[in-house]
Protein backbone atom coordinates (compact mmCIF):
# COMPACT_ATOMS: atom_id res chain seq x y z
CA UNK A 1 0.00 0.00 0.00
CA UNK A 2 2.97 2.47 0.42
CA UNK A 3 3.58 2.49 -2.98
CA UNK A 4 -0.10 3.28 -4.13
CA UNK A 5 0.62 6.04 -1.33
CA UNK A 6 3.60 6.80 -3.42
CA UNK A 7 2.46 6.63 -6.80
CA UNK A 8 -0.68 8.57 -6.11
CA UNK A 9 1.52 11.29 -4.09
CA UNK A 10 3.72 12.32 -7.09
CA UNK A 11 1.19 11.76 -9.61
CA UNK A 12 -1.33 14.31 -7.84
CA UNK A 13 1.71 16.35 -7.71
CA UNK A 14 2.57 16.75 -11.36
CA UNK A 15 -1.00 16.67 -12.30
CA UNK A 16 -1.75 19.45 -9.93
CA UNK A 17 0.92 21.54 -11.41
CA UNK A 18 -0.45 21.09 -15.02
CA UNK A 19 -3.83 21.17 -13.87
CA UNK A 20 -3.66 25.21 -12.28
CA UNK A 21 -1.84 26.15 -15.05
CA UNK A 22 -4.42 24.52 -17.38
CA UNK A 23 -7.11 26.41 -15.24
CA UNK A 24 -5.42 29.91 -15.58
CA UNK A 25 -5.69 29.03 -19.32
CA UNK A 26 -9.39 28.84 -19.16
CA UNK A 27 -9.55 31.97 -17.06
CA UNK A 28 -7.91 33.94 -20.14
CA UNK A 29 -11.05 33.12 -21.43
CA UNK A 30 -12.44 36.50 -19.74
CA UNK A 31 -10.44 38.37 -22.36
CA UNK A 32 -12.10 36.56 -25.61
CA UNK A 33 -11.59 33.30 -27.27
CA UNK A 34 -7.94 35.04 -28.96
CA UNK A 35 -6.61 35.52 -25.75
CA UNK A 36 -7.38 31.55 -24.65
CA UNK A 37 -6.50 30.24 -27.90
CA UNK A 38 -2.97 32.43 -27.90
CA UNK A 39 -2.27 31.34 -24.20
CA UNK A 40 -2.94 27.58 -25.41
CA UNK A 41 -0.65 27.75 -28.27
CA UNK A 42 2.04 28.81 -26.06
CA UNK A 43 1.90 26.46 -23.33
CA UNK A 44 1.45 23.94 -25.96
CA UNK A 45 5.34 24.03 -26.86
CA UNK A 46 5.71 22.80 -23.43
CA UNK A 47 3.15 20.09 -22.67
CA UNK A 48 2.67 18.90 -26.33
CA UNK A 49 5.68 17.55 -26.23
CA UNK A 50 5.56 13.53 -26.60
CA UNK A 51 7.31 13.16 -23.53
CA UNK A 52 5.41 15.58 -21.65
CA UNK A 53 2.85 14.52 -22.55
CA UNK A 54 3.39 10.80 -21.95
CA UNK A 55 4.24 11.63 -18.25
CA UNK A 56 1.11 13.59 -18.22
CA UNK A 57 -1.00 10.53 -19.53
CA UNK A 58 0.83 8.46 -16.79
CA UNK A 59 0.09 11.08 -13.99
CA UNK A 60 -3.35 10.49 -15.02
CA UNK A 61 -3.29 6.59 -15.44
CA UNK A 62 -1.34 6.78 -11.91
CA UNK A 63 -3.50 8.99 -9.97
CA UNK A 64 -7.13 7.45 -11.40
CA UNK A 65 -6.01 3.93 -10.09
CA UNK A 66 -4.73 4.85 -7.09
CA UNK A 67 -6.93 7.27 -6.48
CA UNK A 68 -9.83 5.03 -6.43
CA UNK A 69 -8.19 2.16 -4.36
CA UNK A 70 -6.91 4.47 -1.65
CA UNK A 71 -10.75 5.76 -1.09
CA UNK A 72 -11.93 2.19 -0.88
CA UNK A 73 -9.34 1.48 2.00
CA UNK A 74 -9.93 5.13 3.70
CA UNK A 75 -14.00 4.90 3.06
CA UNK A 76 -13.82 2.39 5.57
CA UNK A 77 -11.80 4.31 8.28
CA UNK A 78 -12.66 7.98 7.30
CA UNK A 79 -14.58 9.59 10.48
CA UNK A 80 -13.88 13.43 9.96
CA UNK A 81 -15.61 15.36 7.29
CA UNK A 82 -12.49 16.34 5.79
CA UNK A 83 -11.88 13.20 5.42
CA UNK A 84 -14.76 12.51 4.11
CA UNK A 85 -14.70 15.71 1.85
CA UNK A 86 -10.72 14.41 0.26
CA UNK A 87 -12.04 10.98 -0.12
CA UNK A 88 -15.35 11.81 -2.23
CA UNK A 89 -13.76 15.22 -4.41
CA UNK A 90 -10.63 12.38 -4.98
CA UNK A 91 -13.34 10.21 -6.64
CA UNK A 92 -15.03 12.31 -8.74
CA UNK A 93 -11.90 14.14 -10.10
CA UNK A 94 -10.73 10.38 -10.98
CA UNK A 95 -14.00 9.65 -12.99
CA UNK A 96 -13.57 13.39 -14.50
CA UNK A 97 -9.60 12.85 -15.08
CA UNK A 98 -10.31 9.33 -17.02
CA UNK A 99 -13.24 10.57 -19.01
CA UNK A 100 -11.79 13.96 -19.79
CA UNK A 101 -8.71 12.68 -21.27
CA UNK A 102 -10.35 9.99 -22.92
CA UNK A 103 -12.65 12.51 -24.78
CA UNK A 104 -9.61 14.73 -25.55
CA UNK A 105 -7.65 11.46 -27.02
CA UNK A 106 -11.11 10.49 -28.93
CA UNK A 107 -11.50 14.21 -30.33
CA UNK A 108 -7.61 14.44 -31.61
CA UNK A 109 -7.07 10.97 -32.79
CA UNK A 110 -10.28 10.08 -33.83
CA UNK A 111 -12.42 12.61 -34.83
CA UNK A 112 -9.14 14.57 -36.08
CA UNK A 113 -10.19 17.98 -34.00
CA UNK A 114 -8.39 20.56 -32.28
CA UNK A 115 -8.91 20.27 -28.89
CA UNK A 116 -8.94 23.92 -27.98
CA UNK A 117 -11.19 26.19 -26.72
CA UNK A 118 -14.01 25.21 -29.07
CA UNK A 119 -13.95 21.45 -28.21
CA UNK A 120 -14.54 22.05 -24.45
CA UNK A 121 -16.91 25.10 -24.74
CA UNK A 122 -19.55 23.46 -27.33
CA UNK A 123 -21.26 21.27 -24.75
CA UNK A 124 -21.27 24.09 -22.21
CA UNK A 125 -22.41 26.59 -24.83
CA UNK A 126 -25.30 24.17 -26.66
CA UNK A 127 -28.56 23.13 -25.26
CA UNK A 128 -29.59 20.76 -24.22
CA UNK A 129 -25.76 19.64 -23.61
CA UNK A 130 -25.24 22.43 -21.15
CA UNK A 131 -27.63 20.85 -18.68
CA UNK A 132 -24.83 17.99 -18.42
CA UNK A 133 -21.42 19.61 -19.13
CA UNK A 134 -22.27 23.16 -17.44
CA UNK A 135 -22.35 20.82 -13.73
CA UNK A 136 -19.83 18.42 -15.08
CA UNK A 137 -16.96 21.18 -15.51
CA UNK A 138 -18.44 23.11 -12.42
CA UNK A 139 -17.69 19.93 -10.17
CA UNK A 140 -14.80 19.10 -11.91
CA UNK A 141 -13.36 22.80 -10.46
CA UNK A 142 -14.54 22.86 -7.33
CA UNK A 143 -13.46 19.03 -6.74
CA UNK A 144 -9.62 20.03 -7.28
CA UNK A 145 -9.89 23.30 -5.03
CA UNK A 146 -11.93 21.06 -2.31
CA UNK A 147 -9.51 18.24 -2.73
CA UNK A 148 -6.77 20.63 -1.77
CA UNK A 149 -8.46 22.33 0.87
CA UNK A 150 -9.16 18.57 2.47
CA UNK A 151 -5.65 17.71 2.39
CA UNK A 152 -4.47 21.28 3.60
CA UNK A 153 -6.36 21.31 6.22
CA UNK A 154 -5.37 17.65 7.57
CA UNK A 155 -1.48 18.25 7.01
CA UNK A 156 -1.62 21.44 8.07
CA UNK A 157 -3.37 21.61 11.36
CA UNK A 158 -0.22 20.51 12.49
CA UNK A 159 1.66 23.07 11.08
CA UNK A 160 -0.43 26.46 11.39
CA UNK A 161 -3.17 25.52 14.11
CA UNK A 162 -6.38 23.82 13.53
CA UNK A 163 -8.38 26.78 13.64
CA UNK A 164 -5.97 28.26 10.69
CA UNK A 165 -6.02 25.33 8.92
CA UNK A 166 -9.48 25.47 8.64
CA UNK A 167 -9.66 29.40 7.55
CA UNK A 168 -7.39 28.27 4.75
CA UNK A 169 -9.17 25.40 3.87
CA UNK A 170 -12.45 26.92 3.51
CA UNK A 171 -10.19 30.41 1.27
CA UNK A 172 -8.96 27.62 -1.15
CA UNK A 173 -12.70 26.25 -1.56
CA UNK A 174 -14.17 29.66 -1.73
CA UNK A 175 -11.32 30.26 -4.19
CA UNK A 176 -12.31 26.74 -6.26
CA UNK A 177 -15.84 28.60 -6.89
CA UNK A 178 -14.73 31.60 -7.76
CA UNK A 179 -12.15 29.85 -10.56
CA UNK A 180 -15.03 28.09 -11.46
CA UNK A 181 -17.69 30.72 -11.99
CA UNK A 182 -14.82 32.91 -13.89
CA UNK A 183 -14.26 30.07 -16.21
CA UNK A 184 -17.89 29.68 -16.79
CA UNK A 185 -18.17 33.30 -17.58
CA UNK A 186 -15.36 33.63 -19.88
CA UNK A 187 -16.25 30.25 -21.76
CA UNK A 188 -19.90 31.39 -22.39
CA UNK A 189 -18.90 35.08 -23.58
CA UNK A 190 -20.05 36.68 -20.38
CA UNK A 191 -23.26 34.44 -20.25
CA UNK A 192 -23.85 35.60 -23.98
CA UNK A 193 -23.03 32.34 -25.56
CA UNK A 194 -20.22 31.76 -27.16
CA UNK A 195 -20.12 31.21 -31.23
CA UNK A 196 -18.78 27.54 -31.76
CA UNK A 197 -17.56 26.12 -35.18
CA UNK A 198 -19.78 23.78 -37.23
CA UNK A 199 -17.14 21.09 -36.64
CA UNK A 200 -17.45 21.19 -32.92
CA UNK A 201 -21.14 21.23 -33.26
CA UNK A 202 -20.30 17.38 -35.09
CA UNK A 203 -18.63 15.93 -32.38
CA UNK A 204 -22.34 16.27 -30.06
CA UNK A 205 -24.07 14.99 -33.36
CA UNK A 206 -25.05 18.14 -34.41
CA UNK A 207 -25.36 19.47 -37.97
Amino acid sequence: MQRVVTVHYWSGLLLTSFILVHLVNHVAALGGASAHLELMQALRVVYRQPVVEAVLLLAVAGQGITGIRLAVKLRRVAHSRAERLQIYSGLYLAFFLLVHTGAVLTGRLYMDLDTNLYFGAAGINTFPFSLFFVPYYTLAVCAVFLHLAAVHYRKGAAVFGPQAARWQALILAGLGGLVALLILYGLTNGWRGLPIPAVYLKSLGLG
